[in-house]
């Protein structure tokens, strides 16, 4: 891009700040936000389509991080934080980088060389969390479902009675598979068969989108990230975790195998906590606009309508209407119950003879934006995001276009065998 291109793009966005209304210049037909790269409907399972209002934060003047206002909105993003995953108690570790950071402090502050660990795998990211704790050292054991399925509850008992387990980990839903899994089911089972082992949910994509109840659950460690369904940009890793965890942290015996993503005390959880407390500390240089593009996308979760009981709800109806649409064109989805389907996404087998690689760039000459599959079986399957915004602002129209578009794609596709 020359120069003069950037010049003007800075300055239309200027000139557009200044404007109390600019319907006139649309990313979609029924939003109201400019987008003059890019008028694509971005419906991956993350990133995904944020408001304009978290768009207009991102663009935030840069700040000292340690000023008393940008320490304001960090200290209020942690409080925030909590509300979401349903925690009074639990803290909160905002940290530049992506969700997959979340493995890492994980892995390197809960977890010591020789113990042992139990992955509940339910797909792609299942094998990966999986690699991340044995790099660190523990001895991982996995409970794999069969392909669109969940690990069943009793598997998950038999195993912490043949073994001590120092964490299980759940993925909430497997981003790969759109397969939905019931922490709050293996949690119980967890409490009662071996209630010292720690319970770490893989919430990447799943917080915002999907309930929990990080308290009432027993969930000891929530990962998840910004560009998901807490509807920010990408780039920030979150990661709450319990006081439980916290003191199996703080009694560790060997010293944390990692310097970036270590809890000790002169770097993290200091940082947090006098971030919230409004006593900032330096360790590394937090994302300051992200920070703020976060905390306005939390606003608007917690502070604004609709509730976050309506949003799931909203998230819920959203999936719903998708997931029909694709029955009546013949699709299938991944999970093989609906009641394993994950709510801000779908994941759906290609028709017969059909490829996602054929797909996509249809659904791009449309104008929309959809993934493909992961692993050994990606281009037999595509997956449609519908998270935050997309989700719970009819307006916007983006579920009437994603339907539209699906079916369309899909008819031709077949049309053509």
């Amino acid at each position: 891009m020359s120069s003069t291109s950037d010049f003007k793009q800075v300055q239309f966005f200027r000139d557009i700040s200044n404007v109390a209304d600019n319907s006139l210049v649309c990313r979609h037909p029924t939003t109201s936000l400019l987008s003059v790269l890019d008028a694509s409907l971005l419906v991956i399972p993350g990133p995904i389509e944020v408001t304009d209002e978290v768009l207009y934060a991102n663009a935030h003047p840069s700040v000292s991080h340690m000023s008393a206002g940008f320490t304001a909105v960090f200290g209020e993003s942690i409080r925030l934080t909590r509300e979401v995953v349903r925690t009074t108690t639990a803290q909160p570790f905002l940290i530049s980088g992506s969700g997959t950071l979340g493995w890492d402090q994980v892995s390197a502050n809960l977890v010591e060389a020789g113990e042992n660990v139990l992955v509940l795998n339910t797909g792609y990211f299942g094998d990966s969390f999986a690699d991340c704790l044995q790099t660190y050292g523990a001895e991982v054991d996995q409970l794999r479902a069969d392909f669109g399925e969940t690990v069943a509850v009793a598997q998950v008992e038999q195993a912490l009675q043949s073994k001590k387990y120092k964490i299980v980990t759940i993925t909430h839903v497997d981003t790969s598979t759109g397969v939905l899994s019931d922490p709050q089911a293996v949690a119980e089972a967890v409490k009662k068969v071996s209630p010292d082992t720690l319970v770490v949910l893989d919430a990447v994509c799943a917080v915002a989108s999907e309930e929990i109840r990080m308290d009432n659950w027993g969930i000891d460690v929530v990962i998840t990230a910004s560009q998901k369904g807490l509807g920010a940009p990408p780039g920030l890793s979150i990661v709450v975790v319990s006081e439980k965890a916290l003191k199996v942290f703080e009694t560790r015996s060997k010293p944390i195998p990692a310097f970036y993503a270590s809890w000790k005390r002169q770097v993290w959880l200091p940082i947090m906590k006098g971030y919230e407390g409004g006593t900032p500390a330096y360790f590394a240089t937090p994302p300051v606009n992200l920070i703020h593009a976060y905390h306005q996308s939390l606003t608007q979760i917690i502070k604004s309508g609709p509730s976050l009981d309506e949003r799931l709800k909203l998230h819920r109806e959203t999936s719903n209407r998708i997931k029909t649409a694709a029955a009546e064109l013949g699709l299938s989805q991944l999970p093989i119950v609906p009641g394993i389907a994950a709510n801000g996404m779908t994941a759906l087998w290609c028709p017969d003879g059909v490829k996602s690689s054929e797909l996509l760039p249809a659904f791009l000459q449309r104008g929309v934006v959809i993934a493909g599959g992961l692993g050994t079986r990606k281009d037999k399957y595509f997956r449609i995001g519908h998270m935050g915004s997309t989700a719970i602002n009819s307006e916007r129209g983006d579920v009437d276009r994603i339907i539209d578009v699906l079916k369309e794609v899909i008819l031709e596709a077949t049309s053509k065998r």
